[in-house]
């Protein structure tokens, strides 16, 4: 219901001021909708004598709170809807609803509203009237209806004819976008749908997983991570929902944000949580003394529902942690975005996540063991002994004397291996690794305090080795892949 709003007004208790929910509101409101009005309600809780100041503070502290926000400077009105609460005769009368009044003529304005594309309705009643049929109202969120048309209820899989329409009791013949309506239809049992969505036959799917493009909302507290539980928002429903993120690979961080379109022909880089200032990864960059740490301009991530979702394209998501203690006075709201694709096939794994290239960067390290001859070394503690070398063979390795080597297979049972130097090792390189082994042979002669000396030197290796290689997590055959 958060994508039909034009003008908010948020209600504040003016004795209590932002509670957590009335902060969630804020939220909603920054991602959904344009223009606010704030509402301070039961002024007539406050001793006359003190109620002007009181609601001079509130007001300041209010404005204070909004400064950061795109509602910075948004009208601020004190009401009381019912003085003397709930109990209170009938001829109390309210306080400041007359000003309330006129702010909100003085905030109206004709949204722009447009009548193409396929027709979207967000259900909120629906009901019976005896003989006429079964209504459903709700609010037109695209496209337009005419009387007649067929309008599907695709959670049910059911299409049904429209028989009459009224728009605050006219009857009309024609409603679009933005306009709130009760569309009749006969023969449906109302018990069926209380509240979702209405469409064009066919113009909505049912997905079991989406690709979005998201931001993290800026009160969350603690990280997004990969692999973590939300409760997802999308279409009219809210569901629980797995996510994995990922951005964009390292040089194209800083590339212009593409709205609506995701691209699977580029390549993307795996994460272990949303990129953010507060995030580990930059934490770690923090410790390298790099002030300005690069985050991309865009990130994306997977969403995988624990049930299939009846949505639009390009709908609005919003994740949340709704499980969190409503008194804990922490912002539930996690993240919000756009849903770029959608996955109908149940075997979306299968047919559809192989061509999303999201990779993970390996690296591992090793150590040269000693030399064979001027192109070839023998290498250690690269993999473990029951690695099967055979699918490393032919991958290109760097050694840290700055020579380029190639894999070329196993050596001997205990996970050592060979590796061949194209270009011939540097004169310098071998005379390195003959002293570290001369030094070794030496110390395996029973000289204790040798012994010693060369095991230090053993720990200071002089030469190490490392593979760098990319692996796509979607890939069924787990390829290493170089660039």
């Amino acid at each position: 219901g958060a994508q039909i709003i034009d003008l908010m007004m948020l209600v504040i208790d003016v004795t209590k001021g932002m509670q957590t929910q009335s902060a969630e509101c804020l939220v909603i409101g920054q991602i959904a909708c344009q223009k606010m009005v704030v509402v301070l309600n039961k002024i007539d809780l406050l001793p006359e004598g003190k109620r002007q100041s009181a609601i001079e503070k509130m007001t300041k502290k209010m404005q204070k709170t909004l400064e950061n926000t795109k509602f910075c400077g948004c009208p601020i009105v004190a009401v009381a809807a019912k003085p003397g609460g709930p109990e209170a005769p009938e001829s109390e009368n309210p306080l400041g609803v007359s000003e309330l009044i006129e702010v909100l003529k003085s905030q109206a304005y004709l949204p722009s509203r447009d009548p193409s594309g396929h027709f979207l309705m967000s259900v909120d009643h629906c009901f019976s009237i005896k003989g006429q049929g079964t209504v459903m109202t709700g609010t037109i969120l695209s496209g337009s209806v005419s009387l007649g048309d067929n309008v599907e209820i695709p959670a049910l899989k059911v299409t049904k004819k429209v028989k009459s329409m009224q728009m605050f009791h006219t009857p009309v013949t024609y409603a679009m976008q933005g306009d709130r309506v009760g569309v009749c239809v006969t023969q449906f049992d109302p018990k069926l749908l209380e509240r979702g969505l209405i469409c064009t036959p066919e113009s909505l799917h049912t997905i079991h997983a989406a690709i979005i493009s998201l931001k993290k909302i800026q009160y969350f507290r603690g990280a997004l991570q990969t692999k973590a539980k939300f409760h997802i928002t999308v279409g009219h429903e809210t569901v629980m929902g797995r996510v994995m993120f990922f951005s964009p690979a390292p040089a194209d961080f800083s590339e212009e944000v593409q709205e609506n379109v995701f691209d699977f022909e580029k390549d993307y880089l795996y994460q272990d949580e949303y990129l953010s200032k507060d995030s580990n990864s930059s934490e770690e960059n923090k410790e390298n003394d790099q002030a300005e740490v690069q985050l991309p301009r865009q990130q994306w991530a997977l969403l995988e529902f624990e049930k299939p979702v009846t949505c639009p394209k390009l709908c609005l998501v919003i994740g949340s942690k709704l499980d969190t203690d409503i008194h804990a006075n922490t912002c539930r709201l996690a993240f919000h975005g756009v849903l770029l694709q959608g996955m109908e096939d149940k075997n979306y794994t299968e047919t559809f996540l192989p061509k999303l290239k999201v990779y993970k960067l390996k690296h591992k390290e090793g150590q040269v063991e000693r030399v064979m001859d001027d192109y070839s070394v023998i290498g250690r503690s690269l993999f473990k002994k029951e690695t099967n070398i055979q699918i490393f063979v032919g991958l290109k390795v760097k050694l840290s004397t700055g020579e380029d080597g190639i894999i070329d297979g196993g050596f001997g049972q205990s996970g050592k291996f060979k590796i061949r130097i194209p270009d011939g090792l540097k004169p310098d390189t071998k005379m390195l690794l003959t002293v570290a082994s001369k030094k070794k042979s030496k110390a395996g002669k029973g000289d204790t305090t040798k012994e010693d000396e060369s095991s230090k030197n053993d720990s200071a290796q002089p030469v190490s080795i490392s593979l760098l290689f990319k692996r796509y997590v979607f890939d069924t055959q787990k390829k290493m892949i170089q660039s």
